[in-house]
């Protein structure tokens, strides 16, 4: 740290000297030369003093106590991090006003524990991250958060203001990094500007369409004067022209930070702005609603959002009474064996029915960008995102309605206008007899055997009847996991985790953290590919250092599969795809965990293993890896990864 302050002084009389000799003192005397010598140094760093505030150069007190302070405030439980100088300020205070610090092995891994938090408990997941590769480490999970409309308070620490540009160490334009990521950026540049800046941050992550924010701190806003002071190198006094000048400049700087630093603040959370539907629009889609007999809805992410609660929700669902394709977040949110909830066979689901309403889906590459909408079908469009609302209705598809609001509120109150409508009765009962037809395929392919190793399909199906009522999933990987999507059942709302629309790979170690400690009488289960495993089985040190029991199961087919199963056919060739049969349940053991190996002749007593590593983490209180090694089916024949 010290270090890292004393830059300061060093670099801060030579650019003063510089400023100096910029003017030509040798052509100027007296007063001249001290007003031509502050207009440069004036003009040179933006110099603002606001002497209207008192500075208490005698306070121990740093702006991390301030940070802390709102963060409370604001109902934030958890930080996520991966220590450094910069930021240790923050740490220390907010672990004294008892926010949990958690720190991740990866500064990616604490941003997906931030998100799984947000996700799960409905308020904004925080995260606090050093300068430089601290930050640079955390792009693409927050890129991912912005995908995911989750939102995450990313703090992260920068070099003194002073030295923005000049080489201080891990110093680089923080800001422009982020500005494409984030709904709001800011940087602190005194202490008395903590609590504002924080309070709008978390506002706007809040507000709208969710999202992350990022607030810059450099250092000198976060420790306390004397410290900065110190290592500023402001004297009281100096002798001759230039010390009394640089002394002059130095003392203000130092003073502007700290000006009206520990005068009172109000950290009151700054009311949520969340778009609500209006009773027009609710009118004319029940309009609509009431002339179909084959309506169908397609849920996103975005029905999982505050303010509507997953019970109001589930209730308004069964009064519509409409079949559901569930995806995203939304997953799970009709309990697993819901007559409503449609699970298969969607492409010919949307060709029969005869009004289809967008609940917070879009129209990507997740519906093939709109094309898969017969053109004569109404679409009712709702959305918080008014992009997402419209994304490509230019080209392939058009809204009847298309409704910019909250998609829960939106559902609720539909529901109330809803009495009178009846739908065709066979529609339901033949959206599920597909669904148990194709299951029952599956059930067929899953009891072949494959090649080598184990049937995927049949490890699927083992872990879907091993499963308890309370496990929360956390998908992260390609091929196994895209098996996994048909075949596991979530349980109830928000117990499915997946990184969104990015298609991230690495979301398991943090998803989990973050799940097991906003929920944790939950049972969290990663289901990994043995390729996105490698990103984060690190974070199983975590788990062991902060007691959190979390089970995991690698699909382990020694390659990353979901690219190979195109790339060979079109391209002939395997290269870059395939990995060793890693022990992954050895490496779990490394970090503190429990491992266990499921093979070839574990082959029918696949349940029986399972069961024995639940058990095993229940009775010790410890994580286990579960590495299955598994063969190649053709259940997903025909799946593209781009």
């Amino acid at each position: 740290m010290k270090n890292i302050l004393s830059e300061i002084g060093s670099n801060m009389i030579e650019l003063i000297l510089e400023s100096i000799q910029g003017v030509g003192l040798g052509l100027f005397v007296g007063s001249a030369v001290i007003g031509a010598v502050i207009g440069v140094v004036v003009q040179r760093f933006n110099f603002v003093y606001i002497a209207t505030h008192e500075v208490d150069r005698t306070s121990k007190r740093h702006g991390g106590e301030i940070v802390a302070q709102t963060l409370k405030a604001h109902g934030i439980s958890h930080i996520f991090t991966l220590t450094g100088g910069h930021i240790s300020p923050i740490l220390a205070a907010a672990e004294k006003v008892n926010i949990k610090i958690v720190d991740t092995r990866h500064e990616v891994s604490a941003v997906f524990a931030a998100d799984a938090m947000a996700r799960l408990n409905g308020t904004i997941g925080t995260v606090a991250v050093t300068a430089g590769p601290g930050l640079t480490n955390t792009v693409t999970a927050i890129k991912n958060a912005q995908m995911a409309e989750s939102p995450i308070l990313l703090l992260g620490g920068a070099a003194a203001s002073i030295l923005k540009g000049r080489g201080a160490l891990q110093d680089i334009d923080q800001m422009s990094l982020f500005r494409p990521l984030c709904k709001y950026c800011a940087t602190v540049t005194s202490v008395r500007e903590i609590g504002p800046i924080l309070s709008r941050a978390i506002q706007i992550a809040q507000s709208d369409t969710p999202g992350p924010v990022f607030v810059e701190f450099p250092i000198d806003v976060l420790y306390p004067y004397e410290l900065v002071k110190r290592e500023v190198g402001a004297k009281d006094e100096g002798r001759g022209l230039i010390n009394k000048v640089v002394n002059w400049y130095l003392n203000n700087y130092v003073d502007n930070i700290f000006s009206g630093a520990w005068d009172p603040i109000d950290v009151t959370p700054l009311p949520v702005e969340i778009p609500l539907p209006s009773t027009a629009n609710i009118v004319k889609c029940s309009q609509l609603l009431a002339k179909a007999k084959r309506p169908l809805i397609l849920m996103g992410s975005q029905a999982t959002l505050p303010p509507t609660r997953s019970q109001d929700l589930v209730r308004a669902l069964h009064k519509l009474g409409i079949p559901c394709y569930l995806g995203g977040m939304s997953r799970g949110m009709l309990g697993s064996k819901s007559p409503l909830q449609a699970r298969q066979c969607r492409r010919d689901a949307l060709k029969e029915a005869d009004l289809i309403i967008l609940c917070g889906s879009v129209c990507d590459f997740r519906l093939s960008y709109g094309r898969v909408f017969p053109r004569k079908t109404p679409i009712i469009a709702v959305n918080r995102n008014k992009d997402q609302l419209f994304r490509n209705s230019d080209m392939f598809w058009k809204a009847a309605v298309s409704v910019q609001c909250d998609v829960g509120t939106f559902l609720v109150e539909l529901s109330k206008t809803g009495d009178d409508h009846e739908w065709d009765p066979q529609w339901i009962s033949t959206l599920r007899q597909r669904d148990q037809k194709k299951e029952e395929a599956n059930l067929k392919m899953a009891a072949e055997s494959t090649e080598t190793h184990l049937n995927p399909l049949a490890v699927l199906n083992a872990l879907e009847d091993v499963l308890p009522d309370n496990a929360i999933l956390v998908a992260d990987g390609g091929d196994f996991v895209g098996s996994a999507a048909y075949i596991l059942r979530p349980r109830g709302p928000l117990t499915w985790l997946d990184p969104g629309a990015f298609g991230t790979l690495g979301v398991g170690g943090g998803f989990a953290l973050g799940a097991k400690l906003a929920r944790p009488d939950s049972e969290v289960w990663i289901v990994w590919g043995d390729g996105s495993c490698g990103y984060s089985v690190a974070e199983f040190d975590t788990f062991t250092r902060f007691n959190l029991p979390v089970m995991a199961i690698v699909g382990n087919d020694a390659g990353w599969t979901q690219i190979l199963r195109e790339q060979v056919p079109i391209l002939g060739t395997e290269v870059a795809c395939k990995l060793n049969y890693t022990d992954y349940h050895e490496v779990a053991k490394g970090y503190g965990g429990l491992g266990c190996h499921l093979t070839r002749d574990d082959k029918d007593r696949i349940t029986d293993v399972l069961k024995a590593a639940r058990e095993l983490s229940l009775t010790t209180g410890k994580s286990v890896l579960i590495n299955a090694l598994i063969g190649k089916t053709g259940f997903r024949d025909g799946s593209i990864s781009v």
